[in-house]
Formats: structure tokens, sequence, C-alpha cells
């Protein structure tokens, strides 16, 4: 079953019901003052922040051991990590469903939000200067898996749903970044990767690592 975050939820992220109503009562507005041009482009512009900030159910695969995106986009990055472990960096085009996720069952250990740039998310040093918030999330063997929300050149809110302590849902959603971003995975050693760069995948559902104890 998809993972439900305590029961069904709209298909809208409720940070996106400002910006669209804004510009969805522009819209009328400037069609009601005959100002047609105008109330077409705000009345798209009001669809494309609903389809930016759209929420949809994703169902985490059930196979022991696998470690899924944490968010949806393109694959980046895949490097080795100082204590041994590897990390995989997601690039969320503004096309892309921008919610992010648990990528294991495990608790919230921290939560560290760094201020910073915002260079373009698919700038090679975005993910070490730019603003971002982390969460390090550990399994029930200790295993510490940390994600990496990162803003861009567009992106200047990072929105954390969640606090130190709670218990998670492999694919259960922890935030999301506004209006392009970037998401890495830091995992710990034992694990065997399974995309490649250039690989898309899906936040909640794509399996991108196996632990290789089976």
């Amino acid at each position: 079953m998809p993972q439900q975050d305590g029961g069904p939820r709209p298909p809208i992220a409720r940070e996106g019901w400002g910006y669209i109503t804004g510009l969805a009562l522009l819209g009328i507005l400037l069609l009601a003052m005959g100002g047609y041009a105008w109330a077409i482009l705000f009345l798209l512009l009001a669809l494309f922040v609903a389809s930016f900030f759209r929420d949809p159910e994703r169902t985490p695969p059930s196979e022991p051991g696998a470690v899924v995106a944490p968010a949806d986009g393109r694959v980046v990055a895949i490097e080795k990590t100082g204590d041994g472990g590897q990390m995989i960096g997601i690039f969320l085009a503004i096309y892309n469903v921008h919610i992010n996720r648990s990528p294991v069952a495990g608790a919230i250990r921290n939560i560290e939000y760094r201020q910073g740039k915002f260079l373009a998310a698919f700038n090679k040093d975005a993910a070490e200067v730019n603003e971002q918030n982390a969460f390090d999330i550990q399994t029930e063997s200790g295993e510490n898996f940390r994600v990496v929300q990162s803003a861009g050149l567009i992106a200047r809110r990072i929105v954390c749903w969640k606090k130190p302590g709670d218990i998670l849902g492999r694919g259960q959603r922890i935030g999301l970044i506004q209006f392009g971003s970037r998401t890495d995975l830091h995992i710990p050693p034992g694990y065997e990767i399974t995309v490649e760069v250039g690989t898309r995948v899906r936040g909640g559902e794509t399996t991108v690592a196996r632990s290789s104890q089976g």
C-alpha cells in the first residue's frame, strides 16, 4: 500500500495554495477587466504552479534492504564518501515532483539547517555551498542515512515537515524544496548502488541501492 503519512492527502501540497489562489484570482480579475491575454497568462501560471506542487501517492518497494530515491529527478552524481559509503545526487528539474521522502524506515536523529548561496542546482559546487537542510535518519540496525535538501538558483525556500525523534516509514514524506533544487542521499558502507548517472528516479519508489548483506 502507498505510504499514507497518517491518511489520504490532497493532491497538491498546502504550501502551493497561496501561489495558486493569488495567480488564479489575478487572472480572473484581468479577465473581468477585458485583459484577455494577461488573464490567460496568469491562469496558465496558476496551472503550472499547481503542477509543481503536486503531491502524488507513492508505493515503496517491500524488498528488505532496499533504499529508495528521496526525490524525483535525474541522478547527476554518484561519489564515494569519506566514511566508505556513497553519495547519490539527484537534480530536480522544475517540472519534477518536489516532495522529498525518506529513503529508509528509521528515526530522525538530527536535522541541520545551513544558510548559503543559490547556485544552479546542477552546478557541481551547489551541494557544498548552497542553502541546505540535512536529515540524519537512523535505521533499527543503527545505520545512518543522510538526506540533504539543497536550494537552487530559483528555489529559495526549503520546507521541512518533520522534527528530530520522528519515526519514518520507507518512502514517507519529509518536506519539499520550492521551484527547482537538488537532493543528495548519503548511504553508509555495505550497500550496492543500483542506478547510474543519468538515471531518472521517482521519490519513494525507485530503488537506488540494496544492502550487500541481502
